[in-house]
């Protein structure tokens, strides 16, 4: 699993399109932020509770230090962007596919949700990234909860990192 001090992992993503291949390094070069991983797009706890506190939270997320939030799931580019449309998280939150689960194997956040969901999928975490190190990284105890990853809870890392 990702560490603390560890460097971001040197992973291709995409945005909006299987075509739109964005370097999740490139994205927090030289910036400080917020990655934070779901289980899927649109399930109910995904959806209604995790996406929506950073959306909710956009600003007191940015005075804290936040310049950059980012969203990965594994999930095709078209669901990330049609989910973040329709939870208004576009200028917000970057939504980013990890259509083959490489950053959550990378970042040893790899879920098996082949019964549930149908195949492989991310942990649910928050990170705090500053210039790609990992300053904070908070995983989901059984992968899939609600506490420590949400928004509320990185305000005080954000200001701390």
């Amino acid at each position: 699993m990702a560490k603390v001090g560890a460097s971001l992992p040197d992973v291709e993503l995409q945005e909006g399109a299987p075509d739109k291949s964005v370097k999740i390094t490139d994205l927090f070069n030289g910036k400080k932020g917020i990655l934070f991983g779901v289980p899927g797009a649109f399930t109910p706890g995904c959806h209604k509770t995790h996406l929506k506190g950073y959306v909710n939270d956009y600003d007191k997320l940015t005075k804290s230090g936040a310049e950059i939030i980012v969203c990965v799931a594994v999930n095709d580019p078209f669901v990330m962007e049609a989910w973040g449309d329709a939870s208004g998280a576009k200028g917000k939150v970057h939504m980013l596919a990890d259509s083959h689960g490489n950053l959550a194997r990378a970042l040893g956040v790899e879920l098996d949700m082949e019964k549930m969901l149908g195949t492989k999928r991310c942990k649910r975490f928050s990170a705090v990234i500053d210039n790609n190190v990992i300053k904070s990284f908070n995983v989901e105890p059984d992968g899939a909860g609600l506490t420590c990853s949400l928004a509320n809870e990185i305000v005080a890392q954000l200001q701390k990192a």
